[in-house]
């Protein structure tokens, strides 16, 4: 059995009630402490004040009388004001630092008791940290009519798994909270799904920049709006969500719209402007596509996420803005910055959590759930509801699921496709003839697109059978994410009769007979 130890504060008020004799007839939280039969208590290793030493000896001797096994070890901890949160919690960490717990022979509770609110809230706060290798205890009084005041007690593990009414609790808030950031979409993928989860977690807990990369029309901008509606609503943030879209700034118009300007900076420059990053001040700023920004308004976005002040356009005096950077691109960030393109220290800095957004191609299974959410979508917008009919719907599906459909422009592609039949659907149904209509209008633009035919480099003349099976292994590698990925939606049947596939390799090799590299062709 290992021993069990008490620490604790001693109680100025409660600990001290009554005199003689009559103290015996009163609760006292630490003397009580020590009656409990089925929790024999060890070792009590009781903080007091320097000044209140004889308080904390005629404790011990009490505890003695009523639990002889227990010793009392007092230890003077000098508190100027025990009100003072960062000085209590100081001092209670310097005593927890030096303790040398032996938690192979020990157990350890907290008494939270006794001692003022802010002292309950330091050994709380110790305790959770695991500075404190110990559970929470506490007591309280008894029924009135208790002739020993031994009072009653709890404890209180601080591991919530034990809880299963709390743990279930925090799953459903979990839950809700990524349902939110999908906008409810009852999403398949699962690598999307995990990715959701892990960006929900880190938004509620980091204030650190964010990066979201990923194709165009992935969601970025929409994830980046939720990200802050999510923090929001959590309270965790008071000012405004500020979106721009780099690829629109350039030159003096990109400083003035970043930073602001003072009034006559450059021509034109009639009235100062506060800038977006100032009015970002306690929000998020959403800066999308920040590949695209220039290199000295890179250096200036640098020094303002680091050091939360810069210098408007034409100013001579510092501003100073406290946000929350959220940022975007469909660049590939290393290379760009091995090119000189973008600053390496800023890249660093707002490369701390970065989360790619795969393309719809991606997340094929995903299509369905979409199309359901872009139509209910549609029906708020315009107040009328739109459904297919199911010969419509199946062949749109199978569509939007095959090969043929490449979904460049991604989720923002569908959005558009789902909204031009919605709208040009008669009495509120999207029949066969609209789908049909709307896949030769998909089929069009992307063939235009790749100038008409699907082109690939090729150093040898090859059978049209030949020819018509690679366009359809490299409409699958044009809209994969890596060779593997590619490799796995290819061989999806064949893979499963091989001890250990290899996707990637046999995907390879099948280009190398057309003289093709993956670079080629992705």
């Amino acid at each position: 059995m290992k021993r069990r130890v008490v620490i604790g504060v001693l109680g100025t008020q409660l600990d001290r009630r009554g005199k003689r004799q009559n103290r015996w007839t009163k609760w006292r939280p630490s003397v009580a402490l020590c009656q409990h039969e089925d929790l024999p208590i060890d070792r009590f290793e009781l903080l007091h004040q320097p000044r209140n030493r004889g308080m904390a000896d005629q404790l011990a001797e009490d505890i003695a009388q009523i639990s002889p096994q227990t010793q009392v070890v007092p230890h003077a901890v000098s508190l100027n004001d025990p009100w003072d949160f960062e000085e209590v919690y100081s001092a209670f960490l310097d005593f927890v630092s030096r303790y040398p717990f032996d938690t192979e022979n020990e157990e350890y509770l907290v008494h939270i008791t006794t001692g003022t609110h802010v002292a309950q809230i330091c050994w709380f706060l110790l305790t959770e940290a695991r500075y404190l290798p110990a559970t929470l205890l506490q007591t309280g009084p008894g029924p009135q009519d208790e002739t020993t005041p031994k009072g009653i007690y709890s404890i209180i593990d601080l591991d919530l798994s034990r809880y299963a009414t709390l743990t279930s609790r925090f799953q459903r808030e979990q839950a809700n909270s990524v349902s939110f950031l999908k906008s409810g979409i009852e999403t398949r993928n699962p690598t999307f799904n995990a990715l959701i989860e892990q960006i929900e977690r880190v938004a509620q807990r980091s204030d650190a920049p964010m990066l979201l990369t990923g194709p165009t029309g992935a969601g970025k901008s929409f994830l980046a709006e939720r990200i802050y509606q999510l923090r929001q609503s959590r309270h965790q943030i008071k000012g405004k969500f500020v979106a721009v879209n780099c690829a629109t700034l350039r030159g003096d118009n990109a400083m003035s719209t970043l930073f602001g300007h003072v009034k006559g900076a450059f021509t034109g420059a009639l009235t100062a402007r506060s800038g977006l990053l100032r009015e970002a001040d306690g929000g998020i700023l959403f800066l999308d596509e920040i590949a695209e920004l220039g290199l000295d308004e890179q250096a200036m976005l640098l020094r303002a996420i680091e050091e939360k002040s810069f210098f408007p356009f034409g100013a001579d005096r510092e501003v100073s803005s406290d946000f929350q950077l959220i940022a975007g691109t469909h660049r590939d960030m290393p290379r760009w910055v091995s090119e000189g393109r973008f600053r390496e220290d800023l890249y660093a800095r707002i490369n701390m959590w970065t989360f790619r957004l795969p393309g719809l191609a991606e997340r094929r299974e995903d299509i369905e759930p979409n199309v359901e959410y872009e139509l209910h979508r549609y029906g708020r917008q315009h107040q009328q509801q739109v459904r297919f009919d199911k010969e419509a719907r199946e062949r749109y599906l199978h569509f939007a699921y095959s090969a043929k459909a490449s979904w460049r422009g991604n989720f923002r592609e569908l959005g558009a496709s789902v909204a031009r039949m919605a709208t040009l659907a008669e009495n509120g149904r999207i029949n066969l003839a609209l789908v049909d209509e709307e896949i030769t209008r998909l089929l069009g633009a992307w063939q235009t697109e790749q100038g008409g035919t699907t082109e690939f480099p090729l150093n040898q003349e090859i059978d049209i059978f030949d020819q018509k099976q690679l366009e359809a292994v490299i409409d699958v590698c044009r809209t994969s994410a890596s060779l593997s990925d590619a490799g796995r939606r290819l061989f999806a049947v064949s893979r499963q009769q091989k001890k250990q596939p290899n996707d990637a390799d046999r995907l390879r090799k099948y280009l190398l007979r057309f003289d093709l590299k993956w670079e080629d062709v992705h």
